[in-house]
Order: C-alpha cells, then sequence, then structure tokens
C-alpha cells in the first residue's frame, strides 16, 4: 500500500458527494443567527466527510443514547467554545480524515495526516504494528488522541483495530463526542491505483449501534509529491465567548 493517496469525491464512489444533501447546503441555524440564509456564508455547507451534516446527520450520523441528545445539541449550540479544535487540539479519528501518504514494511504500516479543519489538525501519523500481536494491556491503558492501533491481515485487507481513545476529541462538527471506551475498526482493501476505506466505530457508553461510517476510496497520486509544511494552528476563541455564530 505505500504511496501517495487522495480521497475522491463523487456519486457512486464514496466520496462525500455520494452522501451529502444537495448544493448549496444550507446548515441549521443557532437562534441567534440571521446570517445562514445566504448560501454559503460563515461555512455553511457542511461537508458529509469532515463533519456530518447537522439536519442531514439522521441518515449518516451516529445514533445516540437518549439521554445524551440534549448534550450533543448544547455542544452544537456552543461549538466556537466547546470544539476542542478551536483550542489547536489534535483532531483524532476519524475526524482526522484520510492517509495522504502510507509506507508499507513486512511488520507495520504508517499512515501520514495532513488535513486541518479550520483551527485544528496538521501532520500526523499513525505506526501500525502487522505481526500479529494482540493489544497489551499496559499500553491500552494509555489514552491518546489517535488511540492505540494493531493491524492484521484478512486475504487482501488490512484490518486495524483501534482502542484507547482519550475522550475530548469529537468525530465531526455538531458536538459529536465519544467515550474513552470508544473502538474503531477500519478496514483497507487496495485494487489496483484505489484503496477502499471502510471505518465502524463501536461506542456502547455513547451510542444506541455502532456507527458504520460512509466508505471513501482512495486513489494512488504521485509518489514523487512531497507532504509540504503546514502553518501552525491558531487559537481562533477563548472563554471570552459572547455569541452562537459557529465555525
Amino acid at each position: 500500500m505505500t504511496g501517495s493517496w487522495n480521497a475522491v469525491a463523487g456519486p457512486g464512489n464514496g466520496g462525500a458527494a455520494a452522501y451529502n444533501p444537495p448544493f448549496p447546503a444550507n446548515r441549521r441555524c443557532g437562534p441567534t443567527q440571521t446570517r445562514c440564509e445566504v448560501p454559503n456564508d460563515n461555512f455553511v455547507v457542511d461537508y458529509a466527510w469532515i463533519s456530518p451534516s447537522r439536519y442531514w446527520m439522521g441518515l449518516n450520523g451516529p445514533v445516540y443514547r437518549p439521554e445524551y441528545w440534549d448534550k450533543v445539541q448544547a455542544l452544537d449550540m456552543w461549538t466556537n467554545k466547546e470544539d476542542p479544535i478551536m483550542t489547536c487540539q489534535p483532531m483524532g479519528i476519524p475526524r482526522q480524515g484520510e492517509p495522504r501518504r502510507i509506507f508499507h514494511t513486512a511488520n507495520d504500516i504508517t499512515l501520514f495526516y495532513t488535513f486541518s479543519d479550520y483551527g485544528g489538525g496538521n501532520r500526523e501519523y499513525r505506526m501500525i504494528p502487522t505481526d500479529g500481536r494482540q493489544h497489551d494491556a499496559n499500553q491500552a491503558r494509555q489514552a491518546t488522541y489517535l488511540g492505540y492501533s494493531v493491524g492484521k491481515w484478512e486475504g487482501d485487507t488490512l484490518v486495524v483495530d483501534s482502542i484507547s481513545f482519550v475522550d475530548s476529541t469529537w468525530l465531526g462538527r455538531g458536538g459529536l463526542f465519544h467515550s474513552g471506551d470508544m473502538r474503531i475498526v477500519e478496514k483497507f482493501t487496495r485494487k489496483g491505483n484505489e484503496i477502499l476505506h471502510e471505518t465502524t466505530i463501536e461506542d456502547p457508553e455513547s451510542f444506541v449501534e455502532p456507527w458504520v461510517m460512509p466508505a471513501r476510496t482512495l486513489t494512488l497520486g504521485n509518489n514523487d509529491a512531497l507532504i509540504a509544511e503546514r502553518a501552525h494552528c491558531e487559537v481562533y476563541e477563548t472563554n471570552d465567548i459572547t455569541n452562537q455564530l459557529r465555525h
């Protein structure tokens, strides 16, 4: 799987356009917002992979336990204050998006990420053993932003099992929180110059059922392309939040 990879967008191939609402897609307004009626104003277009749409989430997003919907809506309403990327925290997975570069060796695989979601995120990487080992109980106690991952091969499909996440990241905009017991299982299957990436998120503490995310297709890019340095993250807002205008 070594190479540079690009996420595809478009109907029928697992890209964002395949499961986004029709454009222009104005997000739901908060009680104090008056500008959402203008298309593309105040980041009103919610790209489904980056952040499942607040009003389209019933089709594609996680189904939270009934006792948590008030929390989701409250976090959504005050996203400028509560979203961890507004204070430059790492986004974690799956919000980190797709790997842009993959290095595949006999006993491990390394995934490099470059996506930035209007504030948080930068160049992150995951180094995943594929030598058949299981999760180690001692290491599993050390929660991290990108989790503790082990991989195995099922035929031509790489299965990555990740646990031990910090509970401070969001799965996407809109208050999509998770607990520290979240488990993510990803499948990467290469066919020719494409990789099919499938993701299932389990969080019995927060979800009614596992969330099967829409699959993405990665296409092989220019292997000579270098990952450029990105601008550093800036804290756009602090605790002095006075309104509910959302990013």
